[in-house]
């Protein structure tokens, strides 16, 4: 192991003792790691500063203090990177993160002895396409979901898979989510739990307004295209329920797998099923 470095949102109301108790534990071990400016500045730890753009030529592993949305960002901001994320839950149902702060000793010195796995998880990407031209580009750890605005008004989204004509969902919205996204806002939605591992993509609508819609699972391959139809309501795209981009009537949206991978580390005995167990609280 080269080196770490430690992604911290501030927001979360325990994030600066998490903090220091990670650093305590590093320097007594002799680990190098790193800090983004404002994380340099808030731990007194000025020497450790590091540009995060710099981060993939010399950092294996990032600790991400925070929860589910955290550790999405980062997901996107490292996508391409030859670089592994490690979660650190401060947050709530963190179906992403691998270490709850009771476990943080045992989790770093799981880090320390290289006893742990990294998961390659399959991420989304996004065009946005009007008449034609390439207005936005994006891609999603979760998901990428088009969905109306405040107005009550329903509409229209046009799916199509690989150029063939699917289906018409008029409704709230649909949301594209990888496997990693099906515990999101897709399950949320009504749509199916899918192990990550798995290579497929989910199209779940919102709110659908036939009865006979439902999620769709399709191959990893498969190129979804989805056409608005909206002349009076406002139609937003969301990714990772982070980044939105305002849609017009007639837009086209193109989703597919990504050619980059998120990797997210992970220990032997946290397998998708216990985590299952343990974040829905199954009896």
């Amino acid at each position: 192991m080269r080196n770490l470095a430690l992604k911290i949102n501030w927001q979360k109301e325990n994030a600066l003792a998490t903090a220091r108790e990670i650093i305590v534990f590093l320097q007594a071990n002799k680990v190098n790691f790193y800090l983004d400016e404002e994380g340099a500045k808030k731990l007194n730890q000025p020497d450790r500063y590091k540009p995060h753009t710099e981060w993939h030529e010399i950092v294996d592993i990032v600790l991400v203090l925070g929860g589910d949305g955290t550790i999405l960002k980062v997901s996107r901001e490292f996508a391409g990177k030859n670089i592994s994320i490690l979660g650190i839950n401060l947050g709530e149902v963190g179906f992403l993160a691998t270490v709850e702060t009771s476990e943080l000793q045992t989790g770093l010195k799981k880090i320390l002895t290289e006893d742990y796995l990294v998961l390659s998880r399959m991420m989304l990407s996004a065009s946005v396409l009007r008449q034609g031209k390439k207005l936005a580009e994006y891609e999603a750890l979760n998901d990428i979901a088009i969905s109306k605005g405040p107005f009550s008004r329903i509409i229209d989204l046009k799916t199509y898979i690989n150029d063939d004509f699917f289906e018409t969902h008029p409704g709230d919205g649909v949301i594209i989510s990888s496997p990693t996204g099906s515990t999101g806002y897709s399950l949320s939605a009504g749509g199916p739990i899918v192990n990550p591992s798995l290579g497929v993509i989910i199209i779940t609508p919102i709110c659908p307004h036939l009865l006979h819609h439902r999620s769709v699972i399709v191959h990893e391959n498969d190129i979804i295209k989805i056409q608005v139809f909206s002349r009076h309501t406002e139609v937003v795209l969301t990714v990772d329920g982070q980044l939105g981009f305002s849609l017009q009537n007639e837009d086209e949206i193109i989703v597919q797998k990504s050619p980059n991978k998120t990797r997210l580390v992970n220990f032997k005995e946290n397998n998708f099923y216990k985590i299952l167990h343990h974040k829905l609280k199954m009896k």
